[in-house]
């Protein structure tokens, strides 16, 4: 169910749509993960995320205020450095869709599974039934209410801020150290891993037409949105770790764990509530968002142009569509025949995602005028950067996809026609005096009775005495 962004949004609405857009599925399963790669010294790397999510959040809050654009972070990557960080920033995120569409429908699916004491091939029929929903949301242009978004939000936020405050009387300080068992080290793996979890801050730009006065709305929204997810996401950590212990890494569906502490034998139904709506929204939108991104690319030479549908208003290709259900069945195909889980899909995802907010980043110290705001845009771009390589030998599959874009691009010329406007961006008024007045065909009046008569009864005595005039027998007389 694709959010369309009503015409002029409240504070509320607007802080609303901007957190859920953050709110992920990733937020059920990522403490888990952490707490696999670094112990409870994951609560530093979501601690170092959180904050960073300041100038993160300021960056683009700014360059949604003054580039408004429709191809996201790619068109501002475009603006900043050219036609090949278009394609480059482009492909990471048009590749990184169908893994998205896969890890939230096996999340949705696994908590299903748990919820019900099912086993995986219960989980697995349920993730083809999430999976298979999201691409017949997009198919037949599906989209919610903003009053609908703001009810879903409201319960996604409700239900996670319970979990935490119902199991937090059982938090153990045992569970808690040591806090470093390893080192630093794996502080940093963690951090790649968390990085999915604040990769939305981007999602500001599309609020800007909705919202009234953004220049002074928006930065409001941005910040209540980062201390609303950052409580979230720091309460849920540290309960996930102090509640669970060494258990956490291993709990298949570690929200219900902890809801079990908190309100008993209804946790199951209420996880898989959660789960459910937070898999459908994230997947829905991430394709939608996909599709959108796939027409442009098409249009500029970065895709193959039968990848586009010049005369679409709503900007969907079903071909776009059709390519990204084919990638995500492949995805889903090879992590079935391999026995992969969720952890690896997410880690590879997060590296993406991590290496499109860099060149967003990057951009803002090019576009953004002010010198706080290029400090906000240098801070985040550094650490996005130590985030980013903390991955390893991951970050080679954001350079394989970023280079086989440019190189795609470079060997084809893109379609030549007129660049199409923001459907937000209206023509300039011309002014008053530059207006030209319709034209008008004059339209004669009848004239009188006998000054028609006289004008029928001229022109045959004329023509006489011209052919008259002309003949040579009367010129010699």
């Amino acid at each position: 169910m694709t959010s369309q962004v009503p015409r002029r949004l409240g504070f509320a609405h607007a802080t609303a749509l901007y957190v859920g857009a953050l709110l992920g599925p990733g937020v059920l399963t990522l403490p888990a993960l952490a707490a696999e790669v670094a112990g409870p010294g994951s609560l530093l790397a979501w601690a170092v995320l959180v904050a960073a999510s300041v100038p993160l959040a300021a960056t683009f809050t700014a360059l949604a205020i003054r580039h408004r654009q429709a191809a996201g972070i790619a068109g501002l990557a475009e603006l900043a450095f050219g036609r090949r960080a278009f394609a480059m920033v482009g492909w990471c995120f048009y590749c990184a869709t169908p893994i998205a569409a896969c890890a939230a429908a096996l999340i949705g699916g696994q908590y299903a599974a748990t919820a019900l004491g099912a086993g995986r091939p219960a989980g697995l029929a349920v993730a083809g039934g999430i999976l298979t929903a999201i691409f017949a949301a997009n198919v037949f242009g599906l989209h919610t209410s903003g009053r609908l978004q703001l009810g879903v939000v409201g319960a996604l936020v409700a239900m996670l801020s319970t979990a935490a405050i119902t199991a937090s009387p059982h938090v153990d300080a045992v569970n808690l150290h040591p806090l470093l068992p390893a080192g630093p080290v794996p502080v940093g793996r963690a951090a790649a891993v968390l990085f999915i979890a604040f990769s939305g801050w981007e999602a500001c730009g599309h609020l800007t037409d909705g919202v009234a006065r953004p220049a002074r709305t928006l930065p409001r929204v941005a910040a209540a949105a980062v201390v609303i997810v950052g409580v979230l996401y720091l309460g849920l950590a540290t309960v996930t770790v102090g509640v669970l212990g060494p258990t956490a890494a291993t709990t298949p569906a570690p929200f219900i764990a902890l809801l079990h502490h908190g309100i008993g034998a209804a946790a199951g139904p209420a996880a898989a509530v959660v789960a459910l709506l937070l898999t459908c929204g994230a997947g829905i939108t991430f394709v939608a968002g996909a599709i959108r991104l796939g027409d442009a690319l098409a249009r500029r030479g970065a895709l193959p142009a039968w990848l586009t549908t010049p005369g679409d208003p709503a900007g969907r290709s079903r071909r776009n569509l059709l390519i990204q259900a084919a990638a995500a069945m492949l995805v889903a195909a090879v992590c079935l025949g391999t026995h992969t889980g969720v952890g690896p899909l997410l880690r590879i995802l997060s590296v993406l995602l991590a290496a499109v907010t860099l060149a967003g980043a990057t951009a803002g110290i090019v576009l953004l005028p002010t010198w706080r705001r290029t400090a906000a845009a240098v801070i985040a771009s550094a650490v996005t950067a130590v985030v980013l390589g903390a991955a390893g030998p991951l970050v080679v599959v954001p350079a394989i996809v970023g280079a086989s874009g440019v190189t795609f691009a470079a060997v084809r010329r893109p379609q030549r026609r007129r660049p199409e406007p923001h459907p937000a961006v209206r023509p300039a008024a011309e002014a008053p005096w530059k207006r030209r007045p319709p034209h008008r065909a004059r339209r004669r009046r009848p004239l009188p009775a006998p000054r028609r008569l006289a004008r029928a009864t001229a022109g045959p005595a004329i023509a006489s005495g011209v052919a008259t005039a002309a003949s040579p027998t009367r010129a010699r007389r």
